[in-house]
């Protein structure tokens, strides 16, 4: 005979094993009868922001920990540095958060969850947190990963600028914002990366998300959509030709990711900006899809 202890602990785990299986199929009627609303002009609940917004808070603090702030800006932005980063923020980031007397744009209005105004970011996150932000982007929100599209003096830049920030009045925000800056203008090669001459199959990866190719394309090991904008890239490696007229080399992939056009006038396959170091290891990657 059971003794009423193993009746009791058998009862529980039936119990939870009975309560897990119903929520699984609330769950699965929740997410086929199409009930919760995805539309952006329905809010979240406020315990679920709550709670996303922690643990979004507290993922930025984990993963920004080994960031190292560079002396420079931990003693203090210098002025050029603060320029730039104006006219960074003016350029990347005023259209979704705003800026001091400039509202966000309908974009940054509409989306769900809000981007918040940053006039006190530096308030609420160390300069290690704000750099990781920026770089990295934040999942889910619609915050972009500027990593592959500033380099780190202009991502540093920010950071600055984004430190400043709070005590900034509208008219030295207009004044600093419309200052021509040096480090916006020069040319993107390595895209937020210091030149690698190695080849790695993992930055490749990571390179196809941020210039955003499953969009188009279905890439085995890369979360998409089911897309056929562009053919699927699955066993790249086999095929002979590239656009139908290039032999099928790394150096070929390379220059067709770099300047579409250039291989073929009239493909829909547009120019992205794609730095060399980063065509390289994007090539890599999808050849290796074989």
């Amino acid at each position: 005979m059971p003794t009423r202890r193993a009746t009791i602990v058998r009862t529980i785990a039936a119990t939870l094993l009975v309560c897990g299986a119903a929520g699984a199929l609330a769950g699965v009627f929740v997410l086929k009868s199409g009930w919760y609303n995805i539309g952006a002009t329905k809010q979240h609940w406020q315990p679920v922001y709550s709670v996303l917004e922690q643990g979004m808070h507290e993922s930025v603090r984990h993963h920004a920990g080994e960031v190292k702030v560079p002396e420079p800006l931990a003693a203090g932005a210098a002025k050029a540095q603060l320029v730039a980063g104006a006219g960074l923020y003016r350029q990347h980031c005023a259209q979704c958060h705003g800026a001091p007397g400039v509202a966000q744009e309908a974009i940054g209005q509409s989306m769900q969850p809000i981007p918040g105004p940053l006039v006190d970011a530096a308030r609420r996150w160390r300069k290690n947190e704000l750099y990781w932000i920026t770089r990295h982007g934040i999942k889910m929100s619609g915050m972009p990963a500027w990593g592959h599209h500033l380099d780190e003096e202009q991502l540093w830049a920010v950071v600055a600028f984004l430190g400043q920030l709070p005590a900034m009045s509208t008219q030295d925000y207009a004044k600093l914002a419309t200052v021509s800056a040096p480090l916006n203008d020069k040319p993107q090669t390595t895209h937020g990366r210091a030149p690698n001459p190695s080849t790695s199959i993992e930055r490749g990866k990571v390179a196809l998300t941020q210039f955003a190719c499953q969009a188009c394309h279905m890439i085995p090991g890369i979360t998409g959509s089911e897309v056929y904008v562009g053919p699927p890239l699955d066993k790249l490696a086999q095929r002979r030709y590239l656009a139908g007229r290039l032999a099928n080399t790394d150096a070929h992939l390379q220059q067709w990711i770099r300047d579409p056009q250039s291989v073929k006038p009239q493909t829909a396959m547009p120019k992205l900006g794609v730095g060399a170091d980063d065509a390289r290891d994007m090539a890599a990657y999808l050849l290796s899809l074989d």
